[in-house]
């Protein structure tokens, strides 16, 4: 099987089977997606969840965060992992936002990243979300679910290499859905340990079941 056939198949399986795939981030504009994603790294999105509602209420727009100290947003995260960094970083991204974009969250990878607490995947995110801009956040279930299913080479090790191939290889009017397709297959069914190969529809196209799996349940091997 070509590279192109197992792209094909895996995305005309998510088109089937999650055509509608979204954030599961909670928010209602481009300022509470930025807060959301910041504080979503290295934790979970339903934590994040929980825990924004009351932080948006003080602090509904970026200019009130601006205006805010350390010691009036920890409180409201510190149920969040890292919170003493995020804190500095909120405060510190919206005071930016306020002095050199006049107050409006930029819509560019390049200019995201100058804010504190932005990367690339962060800007990659609020992109492709809010602008559907054809940018490929590559985070922890990206990488993995496109390295397992052979979508990139095995020479690939770094997020922005796993990027800059699948943003090659997937049409642009599909890659702000692809982010969401494969972040998703990557929490619930390819999951980092013990993948549920066993209810996963990708398993024809699959390197990692075809050569890790497939061979020891041929075996007598216990199934997954």
């Amino acid at each position: 099987m070509t590279r192109k056939e197992r792209y094909q198949f895996v995305f005309d399986y998510f088109e089937k089977h999650g055509p509608e795939a979204e954030t599961e981030l909670i928010y209602d504009n481009p300022y509470e997606l930025l807060v959301d994603v910041i504080l979503s790294a290295q934790c979970t999105d339903k934590r994040v969840n929980e825990t924004t509602p009351a932080l948006f209420r003080k602090y509904p727009t970026v200019e009130s965060l601006s205006k805010a100290t350390i010691d009036d947003v920890f409180p409201f995260i510190k149920s969040i992992s890292y919170p003493n960094n995020k804190t500095k970083h909120l405060i510190g991204m919206a005071k930016m936002v306020m002095e050199k974009f006049n107050g409006r969250i930029p819509m560019t990878v390049d200019e995201l990243m100058q804010l504190p607490g932005v990367g690339r995947k962060t800007a990659n995110v609020i992109t492709s979300v809010v602008d559907q801009q054809p940018n490929m956040a590559v985070d922890t279930h990206v990488f993995r679910v496109s390295k397992r299913i052979g979508l990139v080479s095995k020479t690939a090790s770094t997020p922005y290499a796993v990027e800059t191939e699948l943003v090659k290889n997937i049409p642009v009017e599909m890659i702000h859905k692809a982010h969401h397709w494969l972040i998703l297959h990557g929490r619930y069914v390819c999951v980092a340990r013990n993948p549920k190969c066993g209810e996963c529809g990708l398993k024809p196209v699959c390197i990692y079941y075809n050569s890790k799996i497939k061979p020891v349940l041929l075996a007598g091997g216990p199934s997954r």
